[in-house]
């Protein structure tokens, strides 16, 4: 049983197997969750305790600053979207000051199956991947194997000749030189001028697509001789594209270890960490935990948002490790991976990174005139960094946080000693959970930080 402590193409829509690159600008001590054998009504207010034991204390939130009414408002509003039919199914996990505060689960992890969402559910959590690449990327930093500073080709001289788009021409993009070689600093902060593929029509993109840049079926070695052969969409520093960055970072850790990266995050990352539902794919004896994934049809009602066949392909062992947006995960792995840098890099007794490196992590390293979000907002190695809290809801300066295409977030704010992950499995133009969430935990906290 969870325990409290208390006192007294495959895919619906022709872009859709692209989803996951999208980007993921932001994000009770009473336990609402549903025995995934025991199914209730996934509009039902309340669940059942869950009969899988996840070894999770939930502490009194009065122990840690925090308001049981103002927890029992988020859950509250976060079960209301369930009721109303916007989202499926939903969980919510809150910690502060290293205690389990809040862990809820709604709604259904399978509506049409009947299936209530369970505690260990697992997830796809797309681009919630990044920060796992970028944290295993620097356990090879603190070896010295690179430094930031370095130029990418050192370890991909594939990257050695790369020319830049400067314009349209009648056949291709006309191109010019880099002005220098893209630095791994550049890799992990979306300035070294690669693109997606998605987001617009630039004859760049549309090569992008045309050579099936991150073809699932390949490998990575496949997508750097690909992108070997493409312009970059930008010259290395000069602004922040959301881009195929990090899947690079993953080529990049499998050169540096000599290991292929699945190998090398459970050793690194997973194992440490505990993290045993995550990965590159759902494990056969896992599968009756795998979420279905959901999207709008035209009248703005919840349909199913993947096919039969690519929900099957997650259930496969990968060939293509994809950094950038490969992983699947639960709410207590990912809270396991943010109490680590949250903790500056150890979680029950077991060192990842130095309390230096995750600092390095957590600070904005954009250049001077380049911008992320308007300014309010840097950005760190894989994740984004709140620079003015001002403009925000509550969160303090250097809360660090990123998503997922289908609306898995996270956030951790140093500061208030706090972390946050949410987990949905949704599509298109869904409600602002990421939003919401915050200003509901925030307005929970009763004992501020100094």
């Amino acid at each position: 049983m969870i325990r409290y402590r208390g006192g007294s193409d495959s895919v619906v829509r022709p872009w859709s197997r692209l989803r996951w690159l999208v980007p993921a600008f932001w994000l009770t001590t009473t336990l609402v969750a549903c025995d995934a054998s025991t199914p209730t009504d996934p509009a039902s207010p309340t669940g059942t305790e869950p009969s899988v034991d996840l070894g999770v204390e939930l502490h009194e939130p009065e122990s840690v600053g925090m308001s049981t009414a103002g927890l029992a408002r988020l859950k509250g509003g976060m079960q209301e979207l369930i009721n109303q039919g916007r989202l499926a199914g939903m969980t919510t996990m809150l910690a502060r000051h290293g205690k389990i505060v809040h862990f809820a689960t709604y709604g259904a992890r399978d509506r049409e199956a009947g299936r209530a969402m369970p505690p260990d559910a697992i997830f796809r959590i797309y681009s919630m991947t990044k920060p796992i690449i970028g944290v295993g990327l620097m356990t090879l930093y603190e070896e010295g194997r690179f430094q930031l500073s370095d130029p990418v080709a050192m370890y991909i001289p594939e990257f050695a000749d790369l020319e830049v788009a400067s314009g349209v021409g009648a056949s291709g993009p006309l191109v010019e030189e880099a002005d220098h070689l893209m630095t791994i600093r550049e890799l992990m902060t979306h300035t070294a001028g690669f693109t997606y593929g998605v987001f617009s029509n630039s004859q760049v993109d549309v090569i992008y697509r045309d050579v099936d840049v991150l073809d699932r079926g390949g490998t990575l070695s496949d997508m750097i001789t690909k992108l070997s052969h493409i312009p970059l969409w930008g010259q290395p520093g000069a602004q922040w594209h959301y881009s195929v960055a990090v899947d690079v970072q993953g080529y990049l850790i499998e050169v540096l270890s000599g290991q292929p990266l699945d190998t090398f995050l459970q050793d690194r990352v997973l194992g440490p960490l505990g993290m045993v539902d995550s990965g590159f794919h759902v494990h056969a004896d896992k599968a009756d935990r795998f979420t279905q994934v959901y999207t709008y049809d035209l009248l703005g009602n919840l349909t199913v948002g993947e096919t039969a066949s690519r929900a099957s392909e997650w259930k496969q062992p990968a060939t293509f490790f994809s950094g950038g947006g490969g992983f699947v995960s639960t709410t207590l792995d990912y809270m396991r991976f943010c109490l680590m840098l949250l903790n500056d890099g150890e979680l029950d007794g077991v060192r990842v990174l130095s309390q230096e490196t995750v600092s390095l992590m957590r600070s904005d390293h954009l250049p001077a005139g380049v911008s992320f979000s308007g300014g309010r907002e840097g950005f760190g190695l894989d994740f984004a960094v709140v620079l003015d809290p001002s403009q925000g809801d509550g969160v303090s300066a250097g809360t660090y946080y990123w998503g997922g295409a289908a609306g898995t977030w996270f956030w951790i704010d140093p500061k208030e000693d706090l972390a946050f992950v949410g987990m949905i499995q949704q599509f298109g133009n869904r409600p602002d959970v990421r939003g919401s969430s915050r200003q509901y935990v925030y307005d929970a906290i009763t004992v501020r930080a100094n």
